[in-house]
């Protein structure tokens, strides 16, 4: 069982064992995520690393942001507001997500650095800017900026 993997057990035991339900709640659903992952992936009980771990909480948190826009939307906050806990709860085993400024400065490098112009060369950046963000921000956010720096 990887680390991180250990520690979401873990913090869903104690969670179990201090009466959060919302907390425990939202890692049991992170665990059974884990496990449909590992299924999925046809790999034994235990055997992701941290790397898959982190994809299959950062494929939830997103689950999670969405929810919350919908939610607020279609003006239910006390929906949204739950998502929201859930959210932060699941942020806990993210890595520190980037900033837009600082996602900003990344996608302008990469585009002084290729000489792209254009929104042509939207896809080039996108493929370059995710890679060197992965797991820190949302490719909503790094799509937004690219769009804005290209046109």
């Amino acid at each position: 069982m990887s680390n991180l993997q250990t520690e979401i057990t873990e913090a869903w035991k104690t969670a179990m064992k201090n009466g959060e339900t919302q907390r425990r709640d939202t890692l049991s659903t992170l665990r059974a995520a884990i496990k449909n992952a590992e299924i999925e992936n046809k790999t034994p009980v235990g055997s992701l690393d941290d790397d898959a771990v982190q994809q299959v909480i950062e494929r939830e948190a997103k689950k999670r942001r969405d929810a919350i826009e919908e939610y607020t939307k279609v003006n239910r906050t006390d929906l949204a507001d739950r998502e929201k806990v859930e959210l932060e709860i699941l942020a806990q085993y993210l890595p520190e997500q980037m900033s837009e400024a600082e996602v900003a400065a990344i996608v302008q490098s990469i585009i002084q650095e290729t000489g792209a112009s254009g929104m042509s060369a939207m896809g080039a950046v996108m493929k370059e800017a995710l890679a060197k963000t992965a797991g820190r921000t949302d490719g909503k956010m790094v799509s937004g900026i690219v769009r804005e720096a290209l046109k």
